[in-house]
């Protein structure tokens, strides 16, 4: 093998740089960013307190910095290149800002982050130019890294380890019991939980994997191949270290792998796997020859320091219209939102009766709601238990749909989820899919015995799903109405006893359909000018 030499010829380049323009157009991309970080400040504050508070994106407080060495590394050939604004990207930038009022209308951080990135990497082409733009490509999209991006893939990865390391471990003829995410050797007990996901492999893989694609290779070809090795290498890595860990745990009686040194021996094997695949990719290595940093092409004319000035005042003028916007729905919103009363007591019919204690045996994990009821319904000696967690007032940190709100937290002592599938209901006249969920307790666990059915769905503005992406749209149409963000997660649950579970939830929602879409909407009541009581957020 050998490495591969690219040879570029810039003779027809003059070699005097182009300079013209140069300080006014720094100087004025310099304003627009910091006026887009101003104007976006709560978008920008809530991705660096991600990173602060988040070990899986800590890198990215390295990205604006790398990002900005990599354009200091083109400057021999930005430099002789005309300053000449290109307006067309106000288009894009439009486009985004929708992206990034819908983001914020729907409580999606991600795509509002995403959107406010995406602002500062188009004011690079607005202010400067397309031609240096496509000089620094690489660069500007690399600051997209810096998102906190990627922890949706948790739960989907989680059930990939679980399912290789059961097969390894069968391969290796050791008996293992599998339910959900855990399973049973003769030695103990392991389940597989979010840090043994591999994400933060995967993550770390992907940004640096793309930096070393980036600098140690020209073609796009070799390029891209090693950064879909980039992804593919932690994943099957993350694959083997759970096995590892497993079976040395297995082998040594649990003596070793079951502590502290669990993720030191992960953390070690993935650093000499990424090793590894660094000191292969730079056996093709590719080297451009010093000296042949000038790129190709005429000069442009000169343009006009005002032109730069203008591009800079339009791009702060657009870029201003989605927050104002978005100001202006949420000083709406304030002014005509009704004084919250808390959750009302539920007008049961169809025979069903209250019990009179609210104690149940189980409830989801729902963080800060502005309101929330937990309680159980008896008919003909079923019972069934009500969870409904109310939020409005949803902001990027407490909303109803969150990573954080789950039925079952990845560490619980007494439940795991054993499996999740999509059921067809009819409540209130609509008809919708919800997830249904069988709770299992843990091995380990003695009381509570049996498993747990769970029923979960949401009600936003009236309307009833089970699908999260619907839920948020959802959301986004009743703000975008004028109706508020008032939503809620309702969640049913019983133990399993077949289809007599079944039946007891589908009579109860039948027939507590129309109180319940009531009792909802009865959360919020008009202010009593008297003086009314009101509880929550």
């Amino acid at each position: 093998m050998s490495s591969t030499t690219v040879t570029l010829d810039y003779s027809s380049t003059s070699s005097q740089p182009v300079r013209s323009g140069w300080p006014v157009a720094l100087a004025a991309l310099s304003l627009a960013v910091g006026g887009l970080i101003a104007l976006y400040w709560n978008t920008a504050e809530l991705m660096v307190r991600i990173w602060l508070r988040s070990d899986t994106f800590t890198h990215c407080f390295l990205i604006p910095p790398i990002a900005l060495w990599l354009a200091w590394r083109c400057r021999d050939r930005l430099v002789h290149l005309q300053v000449q604004p290109w307006w067309p990207a106000l288009g894009a930038m439009l486009l985004v800002e929708s992206a990034w009022l819908l983001g914020q209308l729907a409580a999606v951080n991600a795509l509002s982050q995403l959107a406010f990135t995406a602002l500062l990497v188009l004011t690079v082409p607005l202010i400067l130019g397309k031609r240096v733009a496509r000089e620094i490509t690489f660069p500007l999209l690399f600051l997209f890294f810096a998102v906190p991006l990627g922890e949706f893939f948790i739960p989907l990865m989680m059930e990939w380890t679980a399912d290789f390391t059961v097969m390894a471990l069968r391969l290796s003829r050791v008996p293992v019991y599998r339910e959900g995410l855990q399973f049973v050797l003769s030695s103990g007990n392991w389940s597989v939980v979010e840090a043994c996901s591999g994400v933060r492999y995967l993550i770390a893989s992907i940004t640096v994997g793309t930096l070393f694609a980036y600098l140690n290779f020209v073609t796009l070809k070799k390029r891209l191949l090693f950064c879909v090795v980039a992804v593919a290498v932690p994943v099957v890595a993350n694959w083997l270290r759970a096995y590892m860990i497993v079976m040395l745990g297995h082998l040594s009686s649990n003596q070793l792998a079951v502590g502290a040194d669990h993720l030191i021996y992960g953390w070690a094997f993935f650093g000499v796997v990424i090793f590894l695949m660094f000191m292969i990719g730079a056996r093709w290595r590719e080297d451009v020859p010093e000296g042949m940093t000038a790129p190709p092409g005429s000069a442009l004319p000169a343009i006009p320091l005002r032109t730069i000035w203008a591009a800079a005042v339009v791009a702060a003028a657009m870029t201003a219209l989605a927050p104002l916007q978005y100001r202006s729905i949420a000083t709406a919103e304030e002014a005509s939102r009704a004084q919250l009363v808390g959750l009302p007591q539920l007008g049961l019919s169809g025979g069903w009766q209250h019990v009179p204690d609210d104690g149940v045996l189980w409830k989801p994990v729902y963080g800060e709601p502005s309101a929330e009821r937990a309680a159980g319904y008896v008919h003909e000696g079923r019972q069934v238990d009500l969870y409904i967690a109310y939020y409005r007032n949803q902001n990027a940190e407490r909303k109803l749909i969150s990573s954080t709100n789950v039925l079952v937290a990845s560490k619980d002592p007494l439940w795991t989820p054993a499996g999740t599938t999509s059921r067809a209901v009819a409540l209130n006249g609509q008809t919708f899919d919800l997830r249904s969920t069988v709770l299992r307790p843990r091995p380990s666990v003695v009381k509570p015995s049996g498993n747990r059915v769970v029923w979960k769905w949401y009600w936003i503005d009236g309307r009833f799903t089970g699908n999260d992406y619907l839920a948020r749209l959802y959301i986004m149409a009743a703000r975008l109405r004028g109706h508020g963000d008032a939503a809620a997660a309702l969640v049913l649950s019983a133990p399993q006893n077949g289809a007599m579970t079944e039946a007891a939830f589908d009579a109860f929602v039948a027939a507590q359909g129309t109180a319940l879409n009531t009792m909802l909407r009865g959360a919020a009541m008009p202010v009593d000018p008297r003086g009314a009581l009101g509880m929550g957020r």
